[in-house]
């Protein structure tokens, strides 16, 4: 058996990363192309004879103690991968070591996944987890991630004199202006996402007292609202959209004045449609991702909806599966935080894992 090498490629689209990377595909023999341009009558007939070999061996069939090997067809996500906001704040960092402007610290880990984090403490990038802690400093770089902050954050950086690289993805920068306004205009702000989450902490940091966190439709039934009340409802850029939509629904149903937004980002709505379309069609599905990225854990959710022999994995050593031998197809899909080379290894040793 030889390899066919076939190239997938991303066209680039705003909002995220061009990804690039390669399949392995195992095909039956291939007959050299002077034999098949031809016209030998023998070769046509060990051709068809080949073909057939390969149809059984897809259904099963062939000789009783013969080893049936069947191709595994692999499927990766186009919209696997690093977005355009977590690029841009990685590199952002990465400019700054270069640059030697230290000592570096960023608010929080820069993304949610490991490797990355791993690899810019190595570069004497050090992650700061609490205001007091950055309270503490007198000098050296800031860098917020894409997640965002409240203004407080700000106003702790400036006080101290620190110097500060603001990451902060462009689209969640827009949700902070949004708060930060209907807010002042007299709405009640109610954000649709995870409050545990930095992003929506960020958020609703540019809110007032009244703003609020809800995540399901049964927490939107237990707020404390007014009969009357102005409100305006943005999401959290990586929130499921069929959970926001039917959120949306249930709040139009009330008497309120709603001012609806929907803010989560046209990356995450494409990588959540095109990971539901895969995972209905394989037989196992592969999500990528750091254990404490939001969007990664809401890619495995839809793909575990779909498919029921879905991994939720870090790095190819995660991925033990179960049902290995019966799989004819597996798909691959990432969330916003996995970078290119984890999508690149697991893809090129899929196979060798089922």
């Amino acid at each position: 058996m030889t390899s066919e090498k076939a190239q997938i490629e991303t066209a680039d689209c705003p909002g995220r990363a061009s990804v690039k990377i390669q399949a392995f595909r195992n095909f039956g023999r291939e007959s050299p192309p002077g034999r098949r341009n031809a016209g030998n009558a023998r070769r046509e007939m060990e051709e068809k004879e080949e073909k057939e070999e390969m149809k059984d061996s897809l259904n099963g069939g062939g000789a009783a103690g013969e080893s049936q090997t069947s191709p595994i067809e692999v499927r990766v996500a186009k919209t696997a991968g690093f977005c355009f906001g977590v690029k841009r704040a990685v590199e952002q960092v990465y400019e700054q070591i270069e640059k030697g402007n230290g000592p570096i610290y960023t608010y929080g880990p820069i993304i949610h996944n490991e490797e990355v984090v791993r690899d810019l403490e190595e570069k004497g990038v050090r992650v700061i987890d609490t205001k007091e802690e950055l309270s503490a400093l007198s000098k050296g770089v800031v860098i917020i991630r894409s997640h965002g902050v409240g203004r407080e954050i700000y106003e702790i950086l400036e006080h101290n004199g620190i110097t500060v690289v603001d990451a902060t993805c462009p689209f969640v920068k827009k949700i902070h202006r949004i708060v930060k306004e209907q807010g002042e205009e007299g709405r009640r702000v109610i954000i649709v996402g995870d409050e545990s989450h930095p992003e929506v902490q960020g958020i609703k940091g540019w809110g007032n007292d009244d703003t609020l966190v809800i995540k399901t439709a049964e927490e939107l039934e237990r707020l404390p609202l007014r009969d009357g009340e102005r409100l305006c409802v943005v999401a959290q850029t990586t929130f499921n959209y069929n959970k926001f939509k039917d959120i949306v629904e249930k709040i139009s149903k009330t008497r309120y004045d709603i001012l609806v937004l929907n803010t989560i980002c046209n990356a995450t709505q494409e990588r959540q449609v095109e990971a539901k379309q895969i995972a209905s069609e394989v037989d196992a599905m592969i999500v990528i991702g750091g254990k404490n990225s939001s969007n990664t854990q809401k890619l495995f959710e839809i793909c575990r909806r779909e498919c029921k022999n879905t991994y939720y994995i870090q790095t190819l050593s995660d991925l033990k599966p179960e049902k290995a031998g019966s799989v004819r197809s597996v798909g691959i899909t990432a969330g916003a935080s996995t970078p290119n080379n984890i999508i690149e290894e697991v893809h090129t040793n899929v196979r060798i894992k089922f």
